[in-house]
């Protein structure tokens, strides 16, 4: 039974006149007629007596009337509420992010949505740097703020909120140390930290911020041992057996006086933006994405 067969029905019920229920309903006359006809052969049973003067309803379609309106009612009710909150930006948002990706950015983007949305509250989640996925997968946050590298099919990559500058993390008594600044080229002489045994997102995530080989086809070689944490990695680093590609807000994570940072010049930084699952997306998410775009320049 389509619900334009039961409006159709309950409005000439009402009007008892084709016409007018056909201008109510904004089809036409012949259209309604249809649809009535429609609902009779489903019933098995005629709805409504029709002369050429007048229509009136049959016993059976004065029950039905009685029947179908308050559910025609409540039906009507839940899709207009449905449509609503569709619409609507109230209520709370859930932003994860982890270490590295929570920063500045992140606060002044948190501060303009809720100035222009004063009805709902963002909450920030820090989220495992080893896996934050699995959080917004599970529905535990609405959006994540990572780096848009991921070609997965169930998630939204949305709008670059910062492009962060690549970076090498050395021991502070490391030769890469004592220069200003350091190339691609230079990174096929050390062995970089081995995250592939830290899950499958930080391998993705390696996999786009450490070049396999130099511009000249070097292999970047990756050291033996794999981390188990991120700590190991830093004092693999901090002991000089292994240097760490990076981008610029772990420095910012990392308070360490035997660990500098240099920057790498001739890679193109990494974009720090806003994913979200594409089956959970909703106005809360929208309206954030939107920020974005009106408030964040992004070069």
């Amino acid at each position: 039974m389509e619900l334009a067969d039961v409006e159709a029905f309950l409005v000439l019920a009402e009007e008892l006149h084709f016409g007018r229920a056909a201008e109510r309903t904004h089809v036409s006359a012949a259209r309604v007629s249809q649809r009535i006809k429609a609902l009779e052969r489903q019933v098995g049973g005629t709805l409504f007596e029709r002369t050429s003067r007048r229509v009136r309803l049959t016993p059976l379609g004065a029950r039905m009337r009685a029947e179908l309106r308050p559910a025609y009612a409540a039906l009507t009710d839940a899709l207009a509420g449905a449509r609503s909150a569709a619409r609507d930006v109230a209520g709370f948002l859930r932003v994860g992010a982890t270490t590295t990706t929570c920063g500045p950015e992140l606060d002044r983007l948190v501060v303009a949505f809720e100035r222009d949305h004063p009805d709902c509250r963002v909450e920030v989640r820090e989220l495992p740097l080893l896996d934050p996925l699995s959080a917004l997968r599970d529905g535990d946050v609405d959006v994540l703020v990572n780096w848009l590298v991921l070609g997965d099919h169930d998630l939204t990559m949305g709008p670059v909120i910062a492009r962060q500058p690549r970076v090498v993390a050395v021991a502070a008594d490391h030769p890469l140390a004592a220069r200003d600044e350091v190339s691609a080229e230079m990174l096929g002489d050390h062995l970089v930290v081995n995250c592939d045994a830290l899950g499958p997102f930080l391998a993705a995530i390696r996999r786009v911020i450490v070049p396999e080989v130099t511009p000249s086809g070097r292999p970047v070689r990756v050291h033996p041992t794999p981390l188990r944490t991120m700590t190991e990695g830093l004092s693999l680093v901090a002991r000089g057996q292994a240097i760490h590609p990076t981008v610029a807000s772990l420095e910012r994570q990392t308070n360490r006086h035997d660990i500098v940072f240099r920057p790498i010049v001739d890679l193109p930084p990494l974009p720090l933006g806003l994913i979200w699952a594409a089956a959970h997306e909703n106005a809360r998410i929208r309206a954030f994405a939107a920020t974005v775009k009106e408030s964040f320049t992004v070069v």
